[in-house]
């Protein structure tokens, strides 16, 4: 019993606080000096049995509040840190520990924080679930959040940050990669790092696509993915690390407020980064242009899917080395749209997106299928648009896939440089006339005046509706 040593610093500085005693009057009454007092208050030094029993015996205090953790306190504790929102954050239950030992109080208050904020969150919850049913719309429901300003801002500017893209260069030459990218990045990733990249199965990790534990040193990816899929991963890590200045650099320059906006664009930016590490520029381009931009062709010489390279081709706008200027769309199947960008920005003005004849929305029915089409706007506008669905993670036997589409679009004047151009003149070559194999579309319903339109889904607010009883037409929303 001796030999028995109690770690309890914390306990022992809250004993000589709630007496208001100095360091220097409990060791003299204790018989030890005051530094040795300040090692044990530190844990730093052990409470042995004999300094245990004359703390008692001189103090008039329980032994137990001496010995032993506080189960509750960890426990309330461990709550908190198992929301979603802090989950990972902690490697064990030590820290909780000591928390709960060194700053009691706090970690209550803390504790009373979070059954706060659970409790206003289900209020909200509760509150909105009363409004939807008696039919009224939320002011969240109108608010404009975070991730939407980060897409607007996306939208509005061109798709390409220069310095990101030489940075993404340099880094691969550094690299040299040969055949194997997803090999070159793991080791740089573990030699310059000590960051290890391992795929976990599905039971594991079955709600993310990847996770880094920063406290082990280890690149988690699920294994829902696809080799492309993770090999982006993988890249997105390495690029945060190696092209830092260069992202937050291009973070700066988009004007954002706060801190999830943020952090949101710079999720994008390194989204980016990772594409150019990919496909570095140069290398890309002269593909790209020697392939007619045929997407099939560079995802096979780059080793990467369809929607890599989508993507990679709205980014080529360097001076003196522009690539055809596409645009990109992805929407689900109940039309939602997830992105929107440019190679000089999205043209919602000129294009719009919006319209039902559209080939995205044709595209779920023919899933893995290239559509091709010339749409012309209202305005006469004409563009040449490519539409294939995209194929979510790996979904279990009982999970139903995430399906997605993707349009491609450019003005119609760059055709002879596109392999899908060649669609577009055949089919007019077959047909009796031009204007037959031209989809007449619009930038939205609200904003189209085709009259007659069988894929109308609301009327224009710029033209009154026809209410003459005596005739019906063929759209759902007849107007004059």
């Amino acid at each position: 019993m001796a030999d028995q040593k109690i770690f309890a610093g914390p306990r022992v500085r809250r004993l000589r606080n709630g007496m208001d005693m100095t360091q220097t009057a409990m060791a003299e009454a204790l018989g030890i000096s005051a530094s040795y007092l300040n090692l044990i208050e530190r844990n730093q030094r052990p409470l042995t049995v004999q300094l245990l029993l004359k703390l008692s015996s001189t103090f008039k205090i329980d032994l137990d509040a001496l010995q032993g953790e506080t189960p509750a306190s960890v426990t309330a504790l461990k709550e908190v840190f198992s929301d979603p929102l802090l989950a990972g954050e902690l490697p064990g239950d030590q820290e909780l520990i000591e928390i709960s030992e060194a700053a009691p109080n706090a970690a209550a208050g803390m504790v009373k924080l979070y059954r706060a904020y659970r409790e206003q969150a289900e209020r909200l919850s509760d509150l909105s679930s009363l409004l939807a049913r008696e039919g009224h719309e939320t002011v969240a429901a109108g608010a404009k959040l975070p991730i939407d300003v980060v897409r607007e801002t996306f939208e509005r500017r061109s798709n390409h940050f220069a310095a990101i893209d030489k940075a993404a260069e340099v880094f691969h030459d550094r690299l040299a990669p040969g055949e194997d990218l997803t090999g070159a990045i793991r080791a740089w990733l573990s030699r310059e790092h000590g960051i290890v990249v391992r795929a976990l199965p599905v039971h594991a990790m079955p709600n993310l696509r990847r996770r880094y534990d920063r406290h082990s040193m280890r690149l988690f990816l699920s294994e829902r993915l696809s080799p492309f899929d993770q090999l982006r991963e993988v890249a997105m890590e390495a690029c945060q690390l190696a092209l830092r200045d260069e992202i937050g650099a291009a973070l700066d320059t988009l004007g954002l407020e706060g801190d999830e906006a943020r952090r949101l664009a710079r999720f994008e930016l390194a989204r980016y980064a990772a594409h150019a590490l990919m496909m570095p520029y140069g290398a890309f381009l002269a593909a790209a242009q020697r392939a007619r931009y045929d997407i099939d062709v560079l995802r096979s010489r780059f080793r990467v899917s369809y929607e890599h390279v989508a993507n990679r081709i709205t980014t080529l706008q360097r001076p003196g080395q522009e690539g055809v200027p596409f645009f990109l769309l992805e929407i689900d199947n109940a039309g939602h749209k997830f992105r929107r960008s440019g190679a000089k920005g999205y043209p919602h003005a000129r294009f719009g997106g919006d319209c039902p004849k559209l080939n995205i929305h044709a595209a779920f029915s023919q899933p893995g299928q290239i559509l091709v089409d010339a749409v012309e706007l209202t305005d006469g506008a004409e563009f040449l648009v490519v539409s294939r669905t995209l194929e979510g993670p790996q979904a279990a036997f009982n999970e139903r896939v995430r399906r997605t589409a993707l349009l491609l679009g450019c003005d119609i004047g760059f055709r002879d440089d596109i392999i899908y151009g060649g669609a577009i003149e055949t089919r007019r070559a077959a047909g009796s006339s031009v204007g037959r194999e031209t989809t007449k579309v619009g930038a939205a319903c609200r904003l189209c005046e085709r009259q007659g339109c069988l894929a109308r889904a609301e009327p224009p607010v710029t033209r009154p509706l026809g209410l003459d009883e005596m005739v019906t037409g063929l759209s759902a929303f007849d107007f004059q």
